[in-house]
């Protein structure tokens, strides 16, 4: 059975990012019972069990577990994933109403509303954990608890936002989760029922949650984004009786920034990023040909580090004289090497330079729109997507270069090796997720003629924008 993805670095990862305590699950039904046998280490148990026994030996024993009718426990799990047609007894409700309902009316109606695998489709069911590639999975099968289900929740949510609806028929709760996201194509989480608890040894705080496989790299990637910005397991505490003004992501104490960066008047902010080598610079020079002002964030960055400015002495302060020039300035690069792979000393460092690089950007921006309240004003980050900043502005340019072709210029034009240009595009987000924030993309892979054409056209869709009073709509 063929791996299409690399499961065990994505599930390796997720479960750094959500201390999960037990492993994914690879879920897949079998057209044919005979393939439990090529699927490598797969047990066959010596006793009758249930559906949530196989996913407890999977999870938590880990195991590799596969059954057919036969090996059930009753035909309640296997009617459930469609390997036997549910029984009369159940169907007119004598079951359910044995322990779980009060009539037979009402057991009709439970069991009616129990989502189900289509009858004779297949033959026998595979389980494991997902990070041993046992298997191309159908669905995989995630506990855990309601904190880490919030974020993952959060991160399917975060590209292609849609509100998920989950439900619970009761007991065979497995049916919510492992037989609803089969038919709907769609996460489903759920509640595990008594049954599962008492006999799959489901703990009290857990929840499960059913996912398409597709959905496990759209997961990680949320996540990961989530990180980047704050939001993070264990969910730590503010605390109920404190001030709250500083426990908030950053962007939420940046609405007042907000104001001050957008204003009341016409101006129009448009956000420029890219990767290394993709040619942001070309095509920010070729919109400032057009009279559009530039703010340069490296500009900033470089000004505000100058030989004591409040910057540089809170640098010089932490990391000592060793990071100095002969004239004083911050040896940029021994300060990069410092920092390079180091989160602590890397965040001290934008906690001493980022304060006031937004406060050097605050007084440009006034400057130029006291000048000109309509300019149409290019913002010129490379980092502007790692630090969440794209809110502050009313559209977004991305300038795009495909990833090899970034190598190439980058060997070409700083004399390195391959190795270290790939490194140095590692230090980034790649130029692919990055066109997935923007409004406008330039693809500048092509020749100079071609760029500025795109330059043309879309200096025109700003013109249109600002004439309109819509910088807050999409193009």
């Amino acid at each position: 059975m063929n791996m299409t993805r690399d499961w065990e670095k994505i599930v390796r990862r997720m479960e750094q990012l959500l201390r999960l305590k037990s492993f994914p699950v690879a879920f897949r039904m079998l057209e044919d019972r005979a393939d439990l046998g090529a699927i490598p280490f797969l047990r066959r148990l010596n006793k009758k069990v249930t559906l949530c026994q196989m996913i407890t030996l999977a999870r938590s024993f880990d195991w590799t577990v596969g059954a057919e009718l036969e090996d059930f426990l009753g035909p309640t799990c296997a009617s459930i994933i469609g390997l036997t047609e549910v029984p009369e007894i159940n169907r007119d409700g004598t079951f359910r109403s044995i322990v779980w309902v009060k009539t037979r009316a009402d057991a009709q109606r439970y069991e009616a509303a129990i989502p189900r695998l289509p009858l004779g489709k297949y033959q026998a069911v595979a389980l494991a954990p997902l990070v041993y590639k046992p298997f191309e999975p159908d669905i995989v099968l995630i506990y855990a608890n309601p904190a880490q289900m919030i974020l993952l929740i959060n991160a399917l949510q975060f590209e292609n936002y849609e509100v998920m609806q989950f439900s619970c028929v009761g007991e065979s709760s497995c049916s919510d989760a492992i037989a609803r996201c089969y038919l709907t194509g769609k996460p489903s989480l759920t509640i595990p029922c008594y049954g599962e608890r008492r006999y799959g040894h489901a703990q009290d705080e857990d929840l499960v949650m059913a996912l398409p496989p597709g959905d496990m790299e759209k997961v990680l990637r949320g996540l990961e984004t989530l990180y980047r910005r704050g939001i993070r397991y264990p969910i730590s505490f503010a605390g109920a009786e404190l001030d709250l003004a500083t426990a908030f992501p950053g962007s939420y104490g940046g609405l007042g920034m907000l104001e001050m960066v957008r204003g009341k008047d016409n101006r129009f902010l448009l956000g420029v990023t890219g990767g290394i080598a993709t040619g942001k610079s070309t095509v920010v020079n070729m919109l400032k040909e057009k009279g559009a002002p530039v703010i340069d964030f490296d500009l900033l960055a470089r000004r505000v580090v100058e030989p004591d400015k409040p910057a540089w002495k809170h640098i010089v302060a932490y990391f000592g004289e060793q990071v100095l020039q002969e004239d004083r300035t911050l040896d940029r690069k021994k300060l990069a090497d410092i920092a390079f792979g180091d989160l602590e000393k890397r965040k001290k460092i934008e906690g001493f330079t980022h304060p006031e690089i937004y406060g050097e950007f605050i007084r440009e921006l006034t400057e130029i729109t006291t000048r000109t309240p309509e300019a149409i004003i290019l913002v010129d980050i490379p980092l502007l997507i790692e630090l969440n900043l794209q809110y502050l502005f009313h559209k977004l340019l991305v300038v795009y270069t495909p990833d090899e072709q970034q190598i190439r210029r980058l060997t070409a034009r700083d004399g390195i090796s391959r190795d270290e240009a790939f490194s140095r595009l590692k230090s980034q987000l790649p130029i692919d997720e990055k066109v997935g924030y923007a409004d406008f993309v330039i693809r500048n892979e092509g020749s100079l003629e071609e760029t500025r054409k795109q330059v043309d056209e879309l200096w025109q869709k700003l013109l249109d924008l600002r004439k309109q009073g819509k910088q807050g709509t999409q193009p």
